[in-house]
């Protein structure tokens, strides 16, 4: 359980409400999957500018799952009432782009 106790400890360093941090941990045949959830007004703070703050966190857990022979994965719950935008939908030429590659 140290994954828990490493996202744990960063991400209550980086929030403005570290008592309302909460993680679940999942294990199933594709690895350990950690649920993160966090008030709705720190949101921002952990997606980041342009998803920045969220690619490193996953990036830190890669690495420390690396060293531990496991692969560890994140997932953010959007909590109810998020500051966070809707995701606007992609536009056609978006989706005919992505689906070339």
């Amino acid at each position: 359980m140290e994954d828990i106790k490493l996202l744990e400890t960063i991400v209550k360093a980086i929030v403005a409400n570290p008592d309302k941090v909460k993680i679940e941990r999942k294990v199933d045949e594709m690895g350990v999957l950690l649920e993160l959830l966090i008030d709705p007004s720190d949101m921002g703070t952990i997606i980041g500018k342009e998803g920045k703050t969220a690619k490193a966190l996953r990036t830190i857990l890669r690495a420390f799952g690396a060293k531990n022979q496991a692969r560890i994965n994140l997932k953010i719950i959007e909590p109810e009432g998020s500051m966070r935008p809707p995701r606007p939908a992609p536009s056609a030429l978006e989706s005919a782009l992505s689906n070339d590659i």
